[in-house]
């Protein structure tokens, strides 16, 4: 039987591992699907491509998704995400000297602590002439938020005390070692390489900042889903089982051995690796250390789309872009994530299904709490953001007013 062909697009990162794996491993040939992968070093070009049908489906940034759907720096495309890639999985990573001068001892840094020191020192910089630049992979990027909420929750002011300029995340390190950034935010392997090089030291990780932080997802345009509805639930189906074996750990070495192949991420195995088991080595040489939900996956439905997600990304949206809050913008962002899709995919799995498409985020302390679910048994676990502010999806307005 001839398989139904998918083309997704993609950048070389861990967190593009479950569209490999699908397809390496045989979950998608098991769905009847033969995936086809498109490699692009730019956000902008995943984005385009699958906009002029280049692809079917795409990994990507999910604040890129929303702010396609919003027509946001260019026209107005209707936009889905059936499912989510990973939760977490970025770092912030500074040069050498910067890091001298903010960091003690040989462990990530405390966001509040480490966010004082760096205001003293962009201050002191921004006198003599020169601001901090940090780079993230787009403007429309997870990476781009999570680092100005982290700033400007410390008294930084994004665009004014610092400068944020876009890096593809292949050549971070790069920029790092040219001294065209002070420090990066961009996703694995990508800061490992950067240490491992010499040219920078791991400061924090974006699980300090909100620890079930939304990362990439499975993007396509809305009209697929009309188009290509069951190949779209296959495709889930085949994700879904590519997680499950992604988070076992008999299989890591295989897996990094896989997605740092030159056709894929093109990087060290044992980078690849460090990722997907939650180590990260802070400074080159150094013994990795654990990071607990480093780079989340599978675990506590981590791959459903939920709207509130889509909602925090969109008041980041408004906050940054400086527009005024928009009651059916923030409509049309949250029905970008399409939890509908994903509990039709899955009904009668083994995946557990929240009954509810959206929830207080940040809200859950370290004892987690049950949640309702239609299918299996669902316990979610801490999510805090570090400053300990909750976002109600229903007080966006409310919560945009009260932020610094």
């Amino acid at each position: 039987m001839a398989l139904d062909r998918v083309r997704i697009g993609f950048l070389p990162l861990v967190d593009a591992a479950l569209p490999i794996l699908a397809r390496e491993r045989g979950f998608a040939e098991a769905e009847g699907l033969e995936i086809e992968l498109v490699r692009d070093m730019t956000w902008a070009t995943v984005r385009d491509r699958l906009l002029y049908g280049h692809t079917d489906a795409a990994h990507m940034v999910a604040p890129l998704a929303i702010a396609t759907a919003l027509g946001r720096g260019r026209p107005t495309v209707p936009m889905a995400v059936p499912f989510v890639l990973g939760l977490n999985g970025n770092a912030i990573t500074l040069s050498l000297p910067l890091a001298a001068q903010v960091m003690e001892g040989d462990a990530l840094g405390d966001p509040v602590v480490l966010g004082a020191r760096l205001k003293a020192v962009a201050a002191a910089r921004t006198s003599a002439g020169r601001r901090l630049r940090f780079g993230v992979v787009h403007r429309y990027s997870s990476h781009n938020y999570m680092l100005r909420y982290w700033l400007a929750a410390v008294g930084i002011r994004p665009d004014t005390d610092v400068e944020i300029v876009t890096t593809s995340p292949t050549f971070a390190a790069d920029a790092l070692a040219a001294g065209e950034v002070d420090g990066i935010c961009v996703g694995e392997p990508w800061n490992g390489v950067a240490v491992d090089r010499g040219v920078g030291r791991i400061a924090l990780v974006t699980a300090q900042v909100w620890r079930r932080g939304v990362e990439k997802v499975l993007a396509m345009r809305a009209a697929t889903l009309v188009e290509r509805g069951d190949v779209v639930h296959r495709l889930i189906r085949a994700l879904h089982a590519a997680a499950a074996q992604f988070v076992d750990p008999a299989t890591r070495e295989a897996n990094a051995a896989i997605l740092a192949r030159p056709a894929y991420l093109d990087a060290p195995v044992d980078a690849v690796s460090r990722a997907i088991g939650d180590r990260v080595r802070l400074v080159q040489d150094a013994v990795p250390i654990h990071v607990p939900d480093f780079m989340f996956q599978y675990r506590e439905a981590a791959n459903f789309p939920w709207r509130s997600q889509a909602a925090w990304l969109y008041s980041q949206m408004a906050r940054w872009d400086g527009t005024a809050f928009s009651a059916e913008e923030a409509d049309v962002a949250q029905g970008v994530f399409r939890p509908d899709v994903y509990r039709a995919a899955l009904a009668g799995s083994d995946a557990p299904l929240p009954n509810a498409s959206s929830k207080l985020e940040g809200a859950i302390g370290a004892d987690g709490i049950g949640a309702g679910s239609t299918q299996g048994r669902l316990i979610l676990g801490r999510d805090a953001f570090f400053d300990k502010r909750a976002f109600d999806p229903d007080d966006i307005e409310g919560y945009l007013a009260g932020l610094p």
